[in-house]
């Protein structure tokens, strides 16, 4: 989910099943635009799914592991009265500028100098990139990735989102030389068991 889409996110929209994979129908986002810039004088402006018609949904299902952490969300600190899962201390919608604070206090207290100082995981939008990065690399159909899980284009997947992570190179060398080694067994005769 993008940053606008999650701080969205109504209990209405959530299937959170005691077990197994759940459900997001995703319908839009809420971004911080200013009194000024805004119709109705509100500083927030609710947004449909990016470049999407406005009544266009997107579903996205979620693992048992992510549904566990918003059902134990819900349990802990409740819905707003409008249903949205996250709100800040006196209910209104989560600024970026809050979570943005939170997520560099997080990178600083889990990552290393090297990690740090790299970049890695700069922004919480970060997090889109890496998951839907993982989705090709766990051998998911890039079609699904991009039509159901991350909402672009396949183009759009490969070019922006399917980037390099951190140990697939170690793994992607173990794969070719364990297809080398069978290739030399098979080339000298020995035939794979089986």
């Amino acid at each position: 989910m993008r940053p606008p889409e999650v701080i969205h996110l109504r209990l209405e929209q959530c299937h959170l099943p005691e077990a197994g994979w759940g459900m997001l129908n995703l319908l839009g986002g809420v971004i911080t635009a200013g009194k000024e810039w805004t119709d109705d004088g509100e500083v927030h402006e609710v947004h449909s799914l990016k470049r999407r018609a406005a009544t266009v949904t997107r579903p996205a299902p979620i693992p048992p592991q992510f549904v566990r952490i918003l059902r134990a969300h819900i349990k802990q600190f409740g819905v707003a009265p409008d249903g949205r899962l996250f709100r800040n201390q006196v209910g209104n919608y989560v600024d970026a500028s809050a979570y943005g604070i939170t997520w560099a206090r997080a990178r600083k207290h889990v990552l290393t100098r090297t990690e740090l100082a790299s970049g890695v995981a700069k922004r919480p939008y970060d997090l889109r990139h890496a998951g839907i990065s993982y989705w090709p690399y766990s051998g998911v159909d890039p079609a699904e990735c991009a039509r159901r899980r991350a909402g672009p284009s396949i183009e759009v997947l490969f070019r922006h989102y399917a980037k390099f992570l951190d140990g697939v190179q170690e793994q992607t060398n173990r794969l070719i030389e364990q297809s080398m080694q069978e290739w030399d067994r098979v080339s000298q005769g020995v035939l794979p068991e089986g």
